[in-house]
């Protein structure tokens, strides 16, 4: 059960569920701060502003990280597509099944089973699809 006070033309409740016209603007949104971490705590999720600068400075390594990894993809990708053209040149199949199982097993071993979905990626990646 919720009380109110009413003290002119706003309504202040104790009900966690009602709007404060003091808290919000009329579309519901949260009032512009002039905090700088504001928009971090928005952005982040954090309730706090040391929070925030937590999972910022961390997305930024997490990005970095990111480029990386898409980096050395392309570069498996580039490596993967000399030894198809030797393995086709010599007379060879494309694919050669035993290796991707290898592959496979060193994910699933490494990373579990979500290894084995991501090693499916990166094999498709490089060589297309079967």
């Amino acid at each position: 059960m919720s009380t109110s006070t009413h003290t002119g033309p706003q309504t202040h409740s104790t009900d966690p569920h009602s709007t404060d016209l003091h808290s919000t603007d009329l579309h519901g949104a949260e009032p512009h701060s002039t905090d700088p971490h504001s928009t971090d705590l928005h952005s982040t999720g954090a309730h706090t502003g040391e929070a925030a600068g937590v999972i910022t400075g961390a997305r930024e390594r997490i990005d970095s990280l990111d480029d990386r990894i898409i980096g050395l993809i392309q570069e498996r990708m580039a490596v993967s597509a000399v030894i198809q053209d030797a393995r086709m040149t010599s007379g060879g199949r494309r694919v050669n099944l035993s290796r991707e199982m290898e592959v496979l097993g060193h994910y699933s071993e490494a990373l579990g089973k979500p290894g084995t979905g991501l090693a499916m990626t990166v094999l498709e990646l490089c060589r297309g699809r079967i």
